[in-house]
């Protein structure tokens, strides 16, 4: 088998190009040492910037990684070393696989085994899972493992994302830092074994659920260009919940370094972006239906898509002969003694509220004593996943409730409960789902749960078992649900009866109204989930995953990307090839050789911190702008959006300063001249209509203000909450531009803000006014510098840019447009905040109080 990875890793970490060749039989072995391996190796050498021209747009294969390998292990029985390995049909990954199809797609998975394997066979059964079925099994020390999936998985993770907090040790477990290093030890591992078998420039790269959520820092931080996808299948908490979590920062960092997140709900998507949003200072955006985060030049988009069934391995059980007699023995069992199924199938665990289910089958008993010895309810309690306190818990409970019901309510030949708590065979389980009336599904909080989709295409059923139903295959197909409001799969089955698995009494009412609809509704809803289930299937799923993956990554070849940060909190910037950060060689190189300057600066988040108290201008800002406009071969303007009265009074001490207010509205090019207009005097009667709803939104959003100025309106959430802010943002956005549609003024937001301001105003005009002053005067600028930080300086940009073509500026110019921080801009040049701008001007303010030199 020829291997498209890289051969050798040293080659890789030196820097040097890597080599390309056959892969050995056998795969290197990781040296599983038992202990904790650091968060993260530090070596900035092992970041890899790929050369653009390496890149390649072949799509060809994908490697899906998870906790688990969709492999069976057994070893074998005549008391001989060696393992039989086989294939989990029940895998989701696996059937994955099989909705992408074999042909489109070569599928490489990574893993760990159920079993432990012997480290003297762990060489011998990596090669047997390669080379039969293309499996790259991840060993753990049974120690490390534990630590990381039954202590920090299962133990801190898992309940914290279903909504429990620590609040006592009983409580779910309390943040351990050791268990924490186990887990982040684990995902390192991971890895390395990633490392042997990926060609970072064309493979993709698929991680699920919770277990590996630092995993994709280490692969961007080997691979700056790798296309990684991540996929949770449990909830995502609301921030309230996750903000909790000592080590939240860093989690959502590492997912952050994923090219595209999926969800199975918006509800989950929303409270991750919620999360980014609070404690990352992230916001998003929807282009065109796609949601997407920019996160350091990357483009992070979120999926929102739940996961399906396998069709075609259902429905190949409901054909097997196995669960044509089960179904005819359930019959025999239930329906021929007149007795109604309802069936609930949960693993046993304090989620699934099995526990308030049972409430809620002997509260319908109570209500409705016509049901007793007639409706029986089945629980398959699955074994559960997990181990502890509160599994042991659930267990005691659920027998003593069982008990208790069935001793009030039995009868010889009927127990109205009965409690299913060994291990079933799919087939065993397809059959319950034939014949059951009703499904109930009351866990009270749930990733997706799939058990509803395998019942609705369970009751569908085929001809063979029409006949065991004694059905006519015309029969239309009949199915009851009653889900909990808190599953992922509760929005996509509009049919279902939703239900607060809380509310007992609600439960009750529901199985009531699932017992007493009338056929012909029933039908109807069946019909309707029968559709969705049936098109959208594990393939669906996969395919829509992976097509999106591919538009994410899409383009990385024309990116140039690098890492920043260590440990946990390494990112990859990529930036356009011709966005680069502005050398302060380079502009004061510029700046001593030319005679005639126009300086043009942003105020607010490009002089001054956005976040700072004190928005004046510092002593040592005046100081500096002083020294620049004294040198005589410079044109210096301030050009913000503050009035010109605040402007006036913070930069009197620059009497040669040029002054543009109101984003340009106003205009002084020097402290002792006139203020003029840069429009034609404006009506500004529209203020009457836009400032009673301004303060509407202000009364209402705490936090909020309004900023009256001369010739606009500033609605400001800058203290507000950050969701309900921008929130409320884009209401007033719709209200504003709805009421004031036929007024002489654009409705527009900005960072943490919403401005109405008179048509045609723009700090771009300040920059053709300045330019075409001085054309006039025969000033012909050979030096252009203009920085700012919002949507707002992208019109000085564009302007200052677009002159480059025509005769405002002299020929050879030099022009930097300078954006602050690292995002999309018109600009040709960034620099990363407020100090590195100041630091700049201080140094071409530097280079103007040195005398000229004799010519």
């Amino acid at each position: 088998m020829v291997s498209r990875s890289y051969s050798n890793l040293l080659e890789l970490a030196s820097g040097e190009s890597p080599s390309f060749g056959h892969m050995g039989r056998r795969i290197p072995r990781i040296m599983t040492v038992a202990g904790i391996i650091s968060d993260l190796d530090d070596d900035p050498s092992e970041s890899v910037c790929s050369d653009l021209s390496s890149s390649s747009v072949q799509r060809d294969r994908i490697i899906i990684v998870a906790n688990q390998l969709p492999i069976r292990a057994q070893r074998k029985s005549d008391n001989s070393k060696g393992w039989i390995f086989s294939w989990d049909d029940n895998s989701l990954l696996l059937q994955l696989k099989d909705g992408l199809g074999d042909d489109e797609i070569e599928v490489i998975y990574v893993g760990c085994l159920k079993e432990e394997i012997l480290p003297c066979e762990q060489d011998e059964v990596s090669q047997i899972l390669l080379e039969t079925f293309k499996c790259v099994p991840t060993f753990l020390p049974s120690d490390l493992f534990s630590r990381f999936y039954h202590g920090f998985c299962k133990q801190q993770l898992w309940p914290l994302f279903h909504y429990m907090l620590p609040l006592s040790p009983d409580l779910g477990g309390r943040f351990n830092r050791s268990l924490w290093q186990a887990y982040v030890s684990v995902n390192k591992i991971f890895a390395d074994r990633i490392m042997e078998v990926i060609n970072p420039e064309d493979d993709f790269v698929w991680i699920h659920d919770y277990h590996l959520m630092v995993l994709p820092t280490f692969l961007r931080k080997r691979f700056n260009r790798v296309k990684l996808g991540f996929f949770l299948h449990s909830p995502f908490p609301s921030s309230e919940i996750y903000r909790t979590l000592p080590i939240r920062e860093e989690i959502l960092r590492a997912l952050l370094n994923s090219d595209l997140i999926g969800f199975h709900t918006f509800d989950y998507a929303r409270h991750f972006l919620s999360c980014c949003s609070r404690m990352l200072g992230l916001s998003y955006e929807s282009k065109r239906g796609y949601i997407g985060l920019e996160y350091y030049g990357r483009t992070v988009s979120i999926k929102i898509l739940p996961v399906g069934i396998h069709m075609g391995q259902l429905q190949s059980v409901l054909s097997l002969p196995e669960t044509e007699r089960k179904v005819a023995e359930l019959i025999k069992q239930f329906c021929d003694q007149d007795r109604i199924m309802l069936l609930g199938v949960d693993d046993m665990d304090i989620f699934k509220g099995i526990s308030l289910k049972l409430l809620a089958m002997e509260q319908l008993l109570v209500q409705h004593p016509e049901c007793q010895g007639k409706v029986v309810l089945v629980q398959i309690a699955n074994p559960a996943r997990g181990r502890g306190k509160d599994v042991k818990e659930v267990q005691d409970e659920t027998y003593s409730t069982v008990k208790r019901i069935n001793e009030k309510f039995g009868k010889p030949g009927y127990d109205p409960v009965v409690l299913i708590d060994e291990p079933l065979k799919f087939y065993e389980r397809i059959a319950y789902y034939v014949v059951a009336e009703c499904c109930l599904v009351t866990a009270v909080r749930d990733g997706m749960n799939l058990i509803p989709y395998e019942y609705i295409i369970s009751r569908q059923g085929n001809e063979k078992l029409d006949k065991v139903l004694g059905l006519d295959s015309s029969t239309p197909k009949r199915s009851m649900l009653v889900v909990s409001e808190f599953i992922g799969c509760s929005p996509s089955l509009s049919g279902a009866i939703r239900v607060n698995p809380w509310n007992v009494d609600a439960v009750a009412d529901a199985m009531d109204s699932a017992l007493e609809m009338q056929g012909p509704e029933k039908q109807l809803r069946h019909e309707k989930h029968y559709r969705y289930v049936s098109t959208h299937d594990v393939g669906y799923w996969a395919r829509s995953f992976l097509q999106d993956l591919e538009r994410t990554c899409r383009d990385h070849v024309r990116r140039r990307c690098w890492g920043i940060g260590f440990g946990l909190s390494f990112r990859v910037v990529a930036l356009d090839p011709n966005f680069r950060k502005l050398s302060m060689e380079h502009i004061v190189s510029a700046y001593k050789r030319t005679t005639t300057r126009a300086i043009l600066l942003d105020y607010d988040g490009t002089l001054m911190p956005q976040a700072s108290i004190d928005k004046g201008p510092t002593p040592k800002s005046i100081e500096m702008l002083k020294t620049l406009c004294r040198d005589e071969n410079n044109v210096v303007f301030i050009v913000s959006a503050r009035s010109r009265t605040t402007l006036e009074e913070w930069f009197s001490p620059c009497e040669s300063l040029g002054l543009a207010a109101e984003h340009g509205y106003f205009l002084r090019t020097k402290g002792d001249a006139d203020w003029e207009t840069c429009v034609p005097v404006a009506d500004c009667s529209w203020k009457q209509i836009a400032e009673p709803v301004m303060r509407l939104y202000m009364e209402t959003t705490d936090g909020s203000t309004i900023e009256d100025k001369e010739t606009a309106l500033v609605w400001c959430y800058e203290d507000a909450d950050p969701d309900f802010g921008s929130c409320q943002a884009k209401e007033l956005l719709d209200h504003l531009e709805s009421v004031l549609a036929n007024e002489p003024v654009t409705v527009k937001s900005g960072q943490n803000l919403v401005e109405v301001k008179p048509q045609g105003v723009s700090k771009g005009i300040v920059a053709k006014r300045l330019l075409s002053t001085m054309q006039e005067r025969g000033m012909l600028p050979d030096f252009i510098l203009c920085i700012g930080d919002d949507r707002s300086d992208e019109d000085m940009f564009e302007v200052i840019i677009s002159s480059m073509a025509g005769s405002s500026i002299a020929p050879r110019a030099e022009v930097f447009a300078c954006t602050v921080g690292r995002k999309p801009s018109k600009a040709k040049y960034y620099l990363d905040d407020t100090v590195e701008i100041v630091r700049l001007m201080q140094g071409l303010a530097c280079v103007s109080e040195q005398p000229m030199p004799p010519l």
